[in-house]
């Protein structure tokens, strides 16, 4: 039985061509690129090269303000924990409810150590209500950090507008985005649209490169502080010997990533519609997370009133079918996802949310095989539920 893989919001197979660059820097190029003899010449040449990639892909930033870190974790930390450190005076902080755990735990952190953090609700469809943020910044507020989209739903968030808003608000107000489900699948522009963004981060396992490594951009500017310390690397910003091949890895998916973004809004996005439209008509009492919002075009986030999530997950999982109730780093907790309480996902479906999220990998038939098999499984397991009523077809009132 041929696995099929629609969980690319968790992580993603390393694209062949990202293999390829890698491997010279795990064999023959194995040198510490800190070393001061001739050998060490290449590698470290290498990640300069790589700086410069990563930079053109963000919209042709200067290179020096890529920071490559070993995960989008560390580069959400990075960026959170060296803000705060750089400007103790400060101590609003804002951010919103659904944001990925990386940037949700370490505001909920900074609050226990005495700072005032505001987190921002969200409506039913998972949006930011505008006149909620306006009104949370204020002139002595610190940083803001909101995603640029959402990792359970797909939501995208208008980081553009934020930042230009939090601008407006305080010149000295720094702006965060976690970009590490937006780059590949939507523009990400530093230097046009995204100019008042000063801090972005992302990770590579998300966009075809290996898991392990990521990075940060901090403007030229921004009040930060390293978060990693005990050595020069990084221009001193990140203390640990670089992943050379990690980091060329990471930049050849950039380049992939930035290459395929049409890819993604077209063809991806069709099979993502499709699979949308068929299941909403198949399954009763199905509801779409999101779908009156802007998403994603490889996400759909599913809400199955009457079923429980993890039942769902075993029986597509002895199909073949690789998929998730939620966000990766939280699916082994029982607990409703904090993403879907944030917006008020009724009771009988909080707990059998689903999410499937295609690659540029994902083809026709695979969507085709999802459509087979999912309705009959839904159906199979109401008929075990309390709240639904099989005779009926829908839920009990």
């Amino acid at each position: 039985m041929k696995t099929i893989y629609v969980d690319n919001n968790a992580t993603t197979a390393v694209a062949p061509e990202v293999l390829e660059v890698m491997q010279p820097y795990l064999t023959a190029e194995y040198f510490n690129p800190s070393s001061m003899y001739e050998a060490a010449r290449s590698p470290a040449e290498a990640i300069a090269r790589a700086r410069a990639t990563v930079a053109r892909c963000l919209g042709g930033v200067d290179p020096e303000q890529i920071l490559f870190t070993g995960s989008a974790t560390e580069s959400n930390n990075t960026a959170l924990f060296g803000t705060v450190q750089a400007n103790p005076e400060k101590r609003h902080i804002v951010t919103t409810a659904v944001e990925h755990p990386s940037v949700l735990e370490v505001a909920k952190e900074l609050a226990r150590r005495g700072q005032d953090v505001t987190f921002l609700p969200v409506n039913r469809q998972g949006e930011l209500p505008m006149e909620e943020y306006v009104r949370a910044l204020r002139k002595e507020t610190l940083i803001v950090s909101i995603m640029m989209a959402n990792n359970e739903t797909g939501v995208i968030y208008p980081v553009a507008e934020l930042a230009r808003i939090a601008k407006e608000t305080s010149a000295e107000i720094v702006f965060h985005t976690d970009a590490t489900q937006a780059i590949g699948k939507i523009p990400v522009d530093l230097k046009t649209d995204l100019r008042h963004v000063d801090l972005l981060s992302f990770s590579g396992h998300k966009i075809h490169a290996p898991k392990g490594v990521g990075a940060v951009f901090v403007r030229r500017g921004t009040r930060w502080r390293p978060f990693m310390i005990g050595g020069h690397q990084e221009r001193g910003r990140r203390a640990g010997t670089e992943n050379v091949p990690y980091i060329v890895g990471l930049a050849k998916a950039c380049e992939l990533a930035v290459a395929t973004v049409e890819e993604e809004q077209t063809r991806v996005r069709a099979l993502r519609d499709r699979l949308q439209s068929t299941l909403v008509a198949k399954i009763p009492a199905l509801e779409i997370n999101g779908r009156e919002a802007e998403r994603l075009p490889n996400t759909l986030n599913l809400a199955l009133h009457g079923v429980e999530g993890e039942a769902i997950l075993y029986e597509l999982s002895r199909q073949g079918i690789c998929a998730s109730s939620g966000s990766a780093c939280t699916s082994g907790s029982l607990d409703p996802s904090h993403v879907l309480q944030a917006m008020e996902v009724p009771f009988t479906a909080i707990h059998g949310s689903l999410r499937i999220s295609l690659s540029r990998y994902t083809e026709e038939a695979e969507v085709e095989r999802i459509i087979e098999v999912l309705p009959p499984i839904v159906a199979s397991l109401r008929r075990l539920s309390p709240f639904w009523d099989d005779k009926r077809n829908c839920l009990k009132v």
